[in-house]
């Protein structure tokens, strides 16, 4: 298997490429075909599924609640204190790298107002402003934005990315090309890139107040601090009042599990906003300048170079970021769209994820094959399981007329309905820890509408089809096709 990896690189990905989304399109489609000869095992698999599904809502509510407990607690502590009577702790820089494109003026001047509100020692922050060669705005954006705010850090650097052949425009090539001019400025700033922190801070997010001194902590007591990520909770919740219902449900959803994720160390993955030490970073060669998933990619990057010591460490703060939004619903629910459609993208860092677990031999093969089932877990299900759970258990009876007429194919649907009815309470804990955590209604946020926080559940199975399953399946089926994804910046109003 290694041979032919190695011999044949591109026909390998290639037929990854098409295999991995293959295998959500055998799941959707499984019912169908399979209904006619084996209805019984099609039966079975939907039963199993339900009751993986069962699990997967009772171990949500369980992370979601421990992480919402610790997140309450640490938001408390006095993170500086703690910080400063760290060894180290009075060389450290953190380096935060803005990475943006076009990206209003009025959001990235948010984000800076919200990094000078850190309780750490500010002339040992350095700020990145990374933009793009070919905005036509980027220039002046970047001269505005230093005159304003490079008095309130230890070191303001703008950065302007210049698109080179055999580079992917977006995150990752930007992040690369940033990180690498701040690695030169350090060296005639007589700063050490071993006493540097980076954080990929995404143009709309706001960083808890004591995040750098949270991370300060955790960095500088942690003895395995060069094969870690560390993450806040990113949480959609800085317009969560302002957008309509169906992406308010999905976006208040993926805040709770990404929350949860803080507490489940095993499978966390550093995403959007996070921090890595830069010499970490410098020794992999930086983000890779020909993808569009930076995150994922950088991780699995880090943990084929480094080894099994490579993980992610929650930070249990509160990160808030923009939803998808646009001026109109129609407008809101596209960009919702694409933005689900990118992160479902994310399928295409497996063919290299694939192939780093075959190819390396230092890493024990178990911990390899675990990280990648967790992968191909998230990704596979993520087009196919509203599929298999929705209308799933009504196929093998309505296609198999002598199905039906048995037991197993006359209950299926109740037996289905009733495993997910219970799966349903779990959501309880989601709607509680939601308007436990989430920012005080604003003032235009009419009264009358409060009932809808509620009611907007049961919207749920419509929205999950359009705004999860749907762009899970788009970006698959391109990925099949040969059909490159162009990265796309989320509007912001």
């Amino acid at each position: 298997m290694r041979q032919l990896f190695t011999r044949f690189p591109n026909k390998t990905r290639r037929m990854l490429e098409i295999l991995v989304p293959g295998l959500s399109w055998l799941l959707i489609t499984m019912p169908l075909w399979l209904s006619f000869s084996h209805p019984a095992l099609v039966a079975y698999l939907i039963i199993t599924f339900d009751v993986y599904w069962f699990y997967k809502s009772f171990t949500l509510a369980i992370h979601a609640t421990r992480a919402f407990l610790t997140l309450q607690a640490h938001v408390k502590v006095d993170w500086r204190a703690q910080a400063g009577a760290s060894p180290g702790f009075d060389t450290l820089y953190h380096a935060i790298i803005v990475p943006e494109y076009r990206e209003p003026i009025h959001i990235l001047r948010r984000t800076l107002e919200n990094l000078a509100k850190q309780d750490f020692p500010h002339e040992r922050l350095i700020i990145v402003l990374a933009t793009e060669d070919k905005d036509p705005h980027a220039r002046e954006t970047g001269s505005l934005l230093k005159q304003e705010f490079g008095s309130h850090f230890g070191h303001f650097l703008v950065t302007r990315h210049v698109l080179h052949h055999g580079e992917v425009a977006g995150k990752s090539s930007n992040m690369a090309w940033a990180a690498k001019r701040l690695v030169a400025a350090l060296t005639d700033w007589n700063i050490s890139v071993d006493q540097v922190t980076v954080t990929s801070c995404d143009a709309d997010a706001l960083l808890h107040p004591t995040y750098f001194s949270a991370l300060s902590y955790h960095f500088l007591t942690d003895p395995d601090r060069a094969y870690h990520f560390y993450q806040g909770a990113i949480l959609f919740y800085s317009n969560i009042w302002r957008i309509p219902l169906p992406t308010r449900v999905l976006n208040t959803l993926g805040s709770i599990w990404n929350l949860a994720l803080l507490s489940q160390q095993s499978r966390f993955i550093n995403f959007s906003t996070y921090s890595l030490p830069l010499a970490t970073a410098a020794r992999v060669g930086y983000w890779d300048v020909d993808v569009i998933p930076e995150d994922y990619h950088l991780f699995f990057k880090v943990y084929f170079t480094m080894g099994e010591k490579v993980a992610t460490r929650g930070i249990f703060l509160p990160v808030l970021v923009d939803a998808a939004e646009s001026r109109t619903l129609l407008g809101t629910l596209v960009n919702q769209y694409e933005q689900s459609k990118r992160w479902a993208w994310g399928v295409s860092d497996i063919p290299y994820v694939i192939r780093g677990v075959i190819l390396n031999g230092q890493i024990a093969l178990g911990d390899r094959l675990r990280r990648l089932v967790f992968l191909l877990e998230h990704h596979i299900f993520w087009p196919s399981n509203w599929f298999i759970l929705t209308i799933g258990s009504s196929i093998p009876p309505l296609l198999n007329s002598a199905f039906s007429r048995t037991v197993l194919g006359h209950n299926l649907a109740q037996i289905s309905s009733g495993i997910l009815t219970l799966s349903a309470i779990f959501l309880l804990v989601v709607i509680i820890i939601d308007l436990r955590i989430k920012p005080p209604r604003p003032k235009e946020f009419a009264t009358w509408k409060l009932p809808f926080l509620y009611l907007q559940w049961l919207t749920l199975p419509i929205v999950s089809f359009f705004l999860a399953a749907l762009p899970g399946l788009d970006a698959h089926t391109r990925l099949m096709l040969g059909k490159r994804l162009e990265y796309r910046v989320t509007e912001k109003v």
